[in-house]
């Protein structure tokens, strides 16, 4: 069996195997008026990423969905983009029914199963994953591929940042290490919740961090993003709290930057303990380089808080539940 150990120990194979996958899809943003991209869980964070890293290239706008339905102006001048790495996840396949039904450019991302089926029928592009993980376990798959699909649409070759990306990786002692000084930082305090503060350039990763402190580590984590937290959250920074806060700032707006700064020095002062990552904006290989390390972070946590990353007995639990009604 896989485990999250053995997964991000090899996890530049999965871009490896993007890269050597990926084929063209054909497709223009010019010639839709908006794109959807459809998931949940491990398989929908890709897409968060992938609209937060593309938001200030992509010409048209694009929508993350995370439910059953599709937004009533989505039409055959819809991409709409549709990722399950199991390919039965059921919420997913519903968000497939309805835009067939509305004629919607559709592409598949999936390792299999019911969506990899219907793909097939309709004789729709897909991208395969290979089988085996956990979904979020697989994010260097669904990732990559859209961000090649992505990349694609705007006529860019990003085929050598890929490459960089994997070399990047390789070098894993450095990136576990960094994720081990995080561990450090808050060895005193790793069962409290955690809040990520970061701007709109990191939230697909710090939404990602969250999740997986969730589903590994079993904790609380929240995430708020500036500037917009600075018009209401900072309002509860007020003397000692029960969060680790963790600061993700691209640095891709100097008033936000600022910004940044005042709010690590005022929990500070009030004694909260603040873990800062800085980067000089956000290339393909530093995205994947903070997953990484973020990912180790929450794989790290589990022993001390002694708990199993790879149970999700209550996400089972609710599977289970939900196809007995």
């Amino acid at each position: 069996m896989i485990t999250h150990h053995s997964s991000l120990d090899s996890f530049y194979k999965q871009i490896e195997f993007v890269q050597a996958h990926y084929s063209a899809h054909g497709l223009k943003a010019d010639n839709f008026n908006h794109v959807f991209i459809g998931g949940l869980g491990g398989s929908g964070i890709g897409a968060t990423i992938t609209k937060s890293y593309f938001i200030h290239q992509f010409p048209i706008p694009v929508e993350v969905v995370n439910d059953y339905f599709l937004p009533a102006y989505v039409n055959e001048k819809s991409l709409v983009i549709l990722g399950s790495y199991s390919g039965n996840t059921e919420e997913t396949l519903s968000m497939f029914e309805k835009a067939l039904e509305r004629k919607a450019t559709i592409l598949i991302v999936c390792a299999g199963g019911q969506l990899m089926e219907k793909a097939k029928e309709q004789g729709l592009k897909y991208y395969s994953i290979e089988e085996g993980f956990q979904p979020r376990m697989a994010l260097g798959y669904s990732l990559g591929f859209l961000l090649r699909i992505f990349a694609e649409l705007i006529d860019t070759d990003i085929s050598e940042d890929m490459e960089s990306t994997i070399v990047n990786l390789q070098d894993s002692g450095r990136l576990k290490h960094a994720a081990k000084s995080l561990e450090k930082k808050f060895q005193s305090t790793l069962n409290r919740r955690y809040t990520i503060l970061c701007d709109a350039t990191f939230y697909g990763v710090a939404m990602r961090f969250a999740q997986q402190i969730n589903e590994n580590a079993k904790m609380e984590a929240f995430v708020n993003v500036l500037p917009e937290a600075n018009h209401n959250v900072i309002e509860s920074y007020y003397g000692q709290l029960p969060s680790n806060f963790i600061v993700l700032n691209s640095n891709s707006n100097e008033r936000v930057s600022a910004r940044f700064d005042f709010v690590i020095a005022l929990l500070e002062r009030e004694n909260n303990k603040v873990a800062v990552f800085e980067t000089d904006g956000l290339d393909i290989a530093t995205l994947f380089e903070m997953i990484y390390v973020l990912d180790w972070f929450t794989i790290y946590i589990t022993e001390p808080l002694k708990v199993d990353p790879m149970e999700i007995a209550n996400i089972m639990s609710l599977k289970e539940y939900l196809t007995e009604i």
